[in-house]
């Protein structure tokens, strides 16, 4: 079998695998290669369709119920070297051992088209459960695939913003969603929502990684990205939350306090596309803000995640954490204590990129294990996990079931 076969082969076991699991789930039912319902057969005589995902499929042996430890691999997305993996490879044994839900590519894992789509098909034929892949491909500054894979514009959100041109928005999001799709990448890490309401800061404004100071124009702007993206069945990720526009520090290098310049109006894209639905995932911030919670960091904040996100903004589907390597968290607080905090906040997955040196850095196995130990010591309850797990499960039966159809 050729290696091209081989991935091809590895990238369809692996959906049908994670389609007959997440069925078992009791969401909506998934396709499986397994059996077709009898009632699904064609007429005698009549030709059968050449797709071959038209009939309702179902499997015929019962599927288990995950364990424990797989639910917790689920919540697990990390950042890993290399651009070439063999079996042996630390994070290819990992995500098969059911240790990550998904994973998140930088430049250092990319080389070429042929290169990317040998790498993510790899990555995903080994996941017991279909892997969210992700990438930061903003725009502007903030881009991880060069203008080489064909992507047909590179303007940065304050660009589109300033044009307030939502064609042209749209098209740059269709064209980029298209080469993820067509390179394995399911989930971009964008659009910024943050409003520019500080347009000297270090880490938004100095980038033009907001579109705009008018919730408005965001609003609009973001949505147009994200129906671009779904079109291409590529999933879209909102950040910063609850906003990180007006902040003069930046999160990678430090604690950052917004409590003086943070206005509520930095919620409005969140409640707008959260009421139109238009909401797959969203990231939290690491930033302080004494008004929501004196005590901790966003992403570390039941107040923030749950009282606000949740519970004030209707928000039910997944939340994943910034990177927890940050110096916002991990120049505060120990690892250990900033997953616990992050999962009782109601994050659902914990976001660890790997991009230091790796005598510092942390493997799915050490995150696993933390979030295992805080079960076994019942600072973490079952049900918490469930409640991530069930989250994400239905992000990824969206995303497979959007696939199948679209066959």
């Amino acid at each position: 079998m050729s290696s091209v076969a081989r991935r091809n082969f590895l990238l369809y076991s692996a959906q049908l695998a994670g389609a007959a699991i997440l069925s078992s789930c009791r969401l909506i039912e998934m396709p499986s290669a397994i059996a077709r319902s009898q009632t699904a057969q064609p007429a005698a005589g009549a030709l059968a369709p050449s797709n071959p995902f038209a009939f309702t499929i179902r499997p015929t042996l019962p599927t288990p119920e995950l364990s424990l430890a797989y639910k917790i691999g689920q919540m697990i997305l990390i950042g890993f070297g290399g651009r070439y993996l063999d079996l042996q490879s630390s994070v290819v044994e990992q995500i098969g051992a059911g240790l990550v839900g998904g994973v998140v590519l930088f430049g250092r894992n990319v080389e070429s088209a042929e290169q990317l789509q040998a790498l993510t098909a790899t990555l995903q034929g080994v996941s017991p459960l279909p892997l969210l892949i992700s990438i930061d491909q903003e725009g502007g500054w903030v881009t991880r695939l060069s203008r080489t894979f064909g992507i047909t514009s590179n303007y940065s959100a304050q660009y589109l913003g300033q044009h307030n041109d939502l064609a042209l928005t749209r098209a740059q999001g269709e064209s980029t969603a298209q080469h993820l799709a067509s390179l394995g990448i399911n989930l971009n890490l964008a659009p910024v929502v943050d409003l520019n309401t500080n347009p000297s800061n270090p880490i938004i404004g100095r980038y033009e990684r907001s579109y705009s100071a008018d919730p408005e124009i965001v609003t609009n702007h973001a949505h147009a990205v994200i129906e671009a993206h779904r079109r291409q069945n590529v999933y879209c990720t909102l950040k910063h939350f609850p906003g990180h526009g007006s902040s003069r520090g930046d999160t990678h290098a430090g604690f950052v306090d917004v409590t003086d310049t943070w206005r509520v109006t930095e919620l409005a894209p969140y409640a707008a596309l959260i009421g139109a639905q238009s909401c797959d995932v969203i990231m939290t911030a690491h930033i302080f803000n004494a008004t929501l919670d004196p005590d901790y960091p966003a992403t570390l904040s039941a107040n923030v995640v749950t009282g606000l996100l949740r519970e004030k903004l209707g928000y039910e589907g997944v939340v994943i954490s910034d990177d927890m390597q940050m110096g916002a968290i991990a120049k505060l607080y120990d690892l250990e204590t900033a997953v616990q905090l992050a999962i009782t906040a109601g994050v659902d997955m914990i976001a660890y990129s790997n991009n230091i040196p790796l005598s510092r850095g942390a493997g799915a196995d050490r995150l696993h294990a933390i979030i295992t130990n805080l079960v076994e010591r019942g600072i973490v309850t079952p049900q918490r996990i469930e409640q991530s797990y069930q989250r994400i499960v239905r992000l990824k039966q969206r995303l497979l079931n959007t696939i199948h159809t679209g066959l």
